[in-house]
């Protein structure tokens, strides 16, 4: 057995003794690297983010930044990292490091206070400054929108990112002012050259163990001997029940870098998107192929949630307010599900049978979605939740019609958060197609679309509040729909 590595900060060093479930963040911080912290331990709060390098979408590496909370270290074996402390340069003897620039931006211009978030919200904002195509989105004339500056930096970088003290007002000044890394800068630099290969990883300690397989056949074998294991892509689920429950596994076998995972693929009549893939390099690599899966990304938890959580892993939860059902039975997808006999497509309207249960067997992985093509025009995502971005949805309704001639033709209504299972709004459904896409038309579906469901009173709503917002949604999406489309 090949002792498991990992580099840091440009330095290789064994994993062991760490356990299998010991987070990157615990690893680090036990050797000294404290500028990683821990705020929620579930991912929310974005005080832990490290830069991991992973294969890049237009360059050969990209420096992504994740939470170092959830991922296990075992997962990184073989892989890179860089933390808030490897971002300095090297000084001239007996000079102290020179800043990062974006470390000197966020000092100069009072983007720290208290300090406990600044280096998480560093290491966010580094990913965003070595984003290869972050400069062509820069504006020559200044400008900037809500949620973008003149330099192209994307302010969603930061959404996982919390800071109690500054204000963000700072931080997002700070944002705005870095500029183009310079030809000399060695984790730009780093970008040209392919991102670390996937290892094979068998990391034992405690009689516990953590696995990783080089194929899918090896490990469907291997799931079919150990059915009983934890299967993690990124984590971000698994990494909250390790944390908060203090769950912990005899067994956990990797599927996040099983290439047969990780494909994207756009034939004539479908997309087939590997259920290994990160829900940012679906984002990017789609670039709005799909205008509601385009919808739904930026809604998505945050981006440093993004840059780990998989199709595979929200569909293998089976929870009923995961974001991404209701947009994909609006879509009717389907999953490949495979095992070590072979595989079946199952219709994602199918796959749900109870509370965090589905039709998937023992021994069985989520191989890929597949979204059939092309979408229908007239397509939203309303995600109800008590924050914008970052947060756990109440209500989430998609939508993807189809009208001609100003009747609907098909309608698709995805829901989630209102049933023991995301579900189809199949009422509502009937009660739109085949009749004018009209007020009268959809106020009647807009009182049978608040019916659908068994809607539940908890912390985050109201019964009756998810039935309003059901129907207040489809009188929303016609409000927004433009007259040409709808005629």
């Amino acid at each position: 057995m090949v002792t498991a590595r990992i580099t840091v900060n440009g330095k290789e060093t064994p994993i062991s003794p760490a356990a299998p479930h010991t987070t990157v963040l615990d690893f680090l911080r036990e050797r000294g690297l404290t500028g990683t912290k821990e705020g929620c331990a579930e991912g929310e709060c974005g005080a832990c983010s490290v830069l991991v390098a992973r294969a890049g979408v237009n360059k050969p590496t990209d420096w992504v930044a994740v939470n170092a909370c959830l991922v296990p270290v075992a997962a990184l074996d073989g892989q890179e990292v860089v933390t808030s402390e490897g971002l300095a340069t090297a000084g001239e003897p007996g000079m102290p490091p020179v800043l990062h620039p974006v470390q000197e931006e966020m000092a100069v211009r009072g983007g720290s206070q208290c300090g406990y978030c600044t280096p998480g919200f560093v290491c966010s904002m580094a990913a965003e400054y070595y984003r290869p195509d972050r400069c062509a989105h820069a504006d020559p004339a200044g400008g900037t929108d809500a949620e973008h500056g003149p330099n192209g930096f994307d302010l969603h970088a930061l959404s996982g990112n919390l800071c109690r003290c500054t204000g963000y007002r700072p931080i997002r000044d700070a944002a705005f002012a870095v500029g183009e890394p310079t030809d000399d800068d060695p984790l730009a630099q780093r970008r040209e050259q392919s991102p670390p290969a996937p290892v094979a990883t068998e990391y034992a300690q405690d009689d516990r163990v953590f696995l990783r397989r080089s194929t899918l056949a090896e490990t469907l074998r291997l799931l079919r001997e150990q059915p009983d294991s934890v299967v993690v892509a990124g984590s971000t689920d698994w990494g909250v029940e390790v944390n908060i429950r203090s769950r912990r596994a005899d067994c956990v076998i990797a599927v996040d870098r099983l290439p047969e995972l990780r494909e994207l693929r756009v034939e004539s009549d479908h997309i087939e998107i590997g259920a290994a893939l990160t829900l940012t390099e679906i984002e990017r690599r789609l670039d709005g192929q799909v205008p509601l899966l385009a919808q739904l990304f930026p809604q998505f938890a945050s981006r440093l949630i993004r840059n780990s959580a998989t199709l595979g892993g929200n569909l293998g939860t089976g929870s009923p307010i995961g974001d991404s059902p209701p947009v994909l039975l609006a879509l009717e997808a389907s999953v490949v599900l495979a095992d070590a006999d072979g595989e079946r497509e199952v219709p994602l309207a199918e796959y749900f049978t109870g509370y965090r249960q589905s039709v998937r067997r023992r021994g069985e992985l989520i191989r890929s979605v597949r979204v059939p093509l092309p979408p229908s025009p007239v397509a939203a995502f309303h995600k109800i939740a008590k924050r914008r971005f970052d947060d756990i949805s109440s209500v989430a309704v998609a939508f993807a019609l189809d009208l001609e001639d100003g009747i609907v033709r098909k309608a698709r209504i995805g829901l989630g958060g209102v049933a023991a299972t995301p579900i189809r709004a199949l009422a509502t459904e009937a009660a739109l197609e085949g009749k004018p896409w009209s007020a009268e038309t959809v106020e009647a579906a807009a009182r049978v679309l608040r019916g659908e469901g068994t809607p539940m009173d908890d912390h985050r709503a109201s019964s009756l509040y998810r039935s309003a917002m059901l129907g207040q949604s489809l009188l929303k999406l016609y409000a927004q729909t433009p007259e040409a489309v709808s005629s």
